[in-house]
């Protein structure tokens, strides 16, 4: 068993933030504006999955992303499924998710651009809490006045159809070609799988899941890889001690032993859409 704490890369972005989130040294005076967090492995190597933290100041892009089918007929490894769990909102802070109406290619091209794209998604009021699990094909956008974590199949390829009038690169031809520009219809619903356990998405990339559990116990991944993302408190996993703040991963082993304070609060997640039956054992 070996468990592994990733290391960080701040990426600088126009909609980021100077102020982060505790377990983050904010940005100092001068500096630009951070808009992640990414978490990778230290041998530089690219798993499956991808966990990111996102602090936004205004709305990023309108985008989308490929399958993964149509990520590998266009030379990259895999598409991206996402998902988003918030952990602060501002008053009035929205994703947009979908559209609010069929819409069909020749329309999503002259609605992006002409921008009345932003008047035709389907913006949806968030609060801390709220989740959503995002696959390939769907347009969306994150507003402002967010942080969140991200969980996501591990490739960097979006296609931006619309950017509020910015100069930045819009990717049209491949962003219409794989869009489903339809009403947004979550694939998962989050719901409770044991005491103290969410199960917030469950697809044919990743299952996530949120813990708010306390004291002893044993993962059991079965040898499969975790990646276990604390969001509070604090423990120990196989004797690694994690804190908010860090991404931790466990692989090359069965049974680990994990002790979590009072408190904790938890992102677990692994690749792949079989569910890890008997993943948590409290002591």
């Amino acid at each position: 068993m070996t468990v592994t704490r990733l290391t960080t890369k701040r990426v600088e972005k126009p909609w980021g933030r100077r102020d982060l989130w505790p377990g983050f040294a904010d940005v100092a005076s001068g500096g630009d504006p951070v808009g992640e967090v990414w978490f990778q492995e230290p041998d530089g190597s690219q798993p499956e999955l991808l966990v990111k933290y996102l602090f936004t100041s205004a709305k990023l892009s309108i985008q989308v992303h490929p399958n993964d089918a149509e990520a590998r007929e266009r030379g990259y490894p895999r598409g991206k499924d996402e998902a988003w769990v918030i952990l602060a909102a501002d008053p009035h802070a929205s994703i947009a998710i979908g559209t609010l109406n069929v819409l069909e290619p020749a329309e999503l091209r002259e609605s992006a651009l002409d921008g009345t794209i932003e008047q035709k998604m389907d913006w949806h009021a968030v609060k801390a809490g709220d989740s959503f699990y995002s696959p390939a094909g769907t347009v969306h956008a994150i507003g402002a006045g967010l942080t969140l974590v991200e969980v996501q199949q591990n490739v960097d390829l979006t296609y931006r159809l619309y950017d509020y009038g910015s100069d930045r690169e819009l990717h049209l031809d491949d962003g219409v070609a794989v869009s489903k520009p339809v009403p947004f219809v979550a694939p998962y619903i989050p719901q409770e799988v044991a005491p103290g356990r969410m199960r917030l998405a469950e697809g044919p990339a990743f299952v996530l899941e949120r813990w708010s559990v306390a004291g002893g116990g044993t993962l059991d991944a079965g040898g499969a890889k975790l990646w276990l993302i604390p969001l509070a408190g604090a423990g120990t996993i196989g004797g690694e001690t994690v804190e908010a703040g860090g991404v931790w991963v466990i692989e090359d082993g069965a049974a680990t032993d994990v002790t979590l304070g009072e408190g904790s609060d938890l992102l677990v997640a692994y690749a792949g859409g079989d569910v890890i039956e008997g993943l948590w054992r409290g002591a």
